[in-house]
């Protein structure tokens, strides 16, 4: 307990939330309740960037995982419609196998963390991961990149909604021979 003495209690917290939740959205039989599972595991590790002062991958992570990808994922439970009579019978040597790959992928992390030591959490620098940084660096060194992507998410917009556009002649019904 020595090397978890130094770390601050809402960071325990919220890996323990974060491992719980994970942990649920593998084991549990309801697609949509994992998919809920997957979204609060999703919530817990923003707040792991909020903790480590990354607020603009916190907001990101919400917005992108959290929101689209997840109502994604829910859209398809829906329409897949999966039921306990369509599920196929699964052995359980998956399982045994899953569990001996998860304690070989604990042993070689908690190994590598061990031989890492903890220097890694007690480098600070001020004001990496804040959004008037991220904004400082885009509008400076990165300036012509930002504005290509931009022009770049412009014109796929434009292409899309010309994509999805009727023709004038679809909107008008064929006036075949009417009896």
């Amino acid at each position: 307990m020595g090397a978890l003495s130094n770390l601050p209690i809402p960071f325990l917290v919220l890996s323990f939330l974060t491992i719980l939740s994970a942990l649920y959205v593998v084991t549990s039989k309801n697609p949509v309740h994992s998919v809920l599972a997957l979204i609060f595991t999703f919530f817990t590790i923003s707040a792991h960037y909020v903790l480590l002062n990354a607020q603009f991958l916190a907001i990101v992570n919400l917005m992108v995982y959290a929101g689209a990808i997840m109502v994604l994922f829910l859209f398809v439970l829906m329409l897949l419609n999966l039921n306990k009579e369509s599920e196929p019978i699964k052995s359980n040597l998956w399982g045994v196998s899953a569990a001996i790959a998860a304690g070989l992928l604990l042993v070689v992390v908690t190994a590598a963390f061990q031989s890492s030591g903890i220097a890694v959490m007690k480098s600070h620098t001020e004001g990496i991961g804040l959004v008037k940084n991220l904004g400082r660096v885009l509008m400076t060194e990165y300036l012509v990149p930002f504005e290509l992507s931009g022009i770049l998410f412009i014109s796929a917009m434009v292409g899309a909604v010309l994509l999805g556009k009727r023709s004038p002649q679809e909107d008008v019904e064929p006036q075949g021979d009417k009896l």
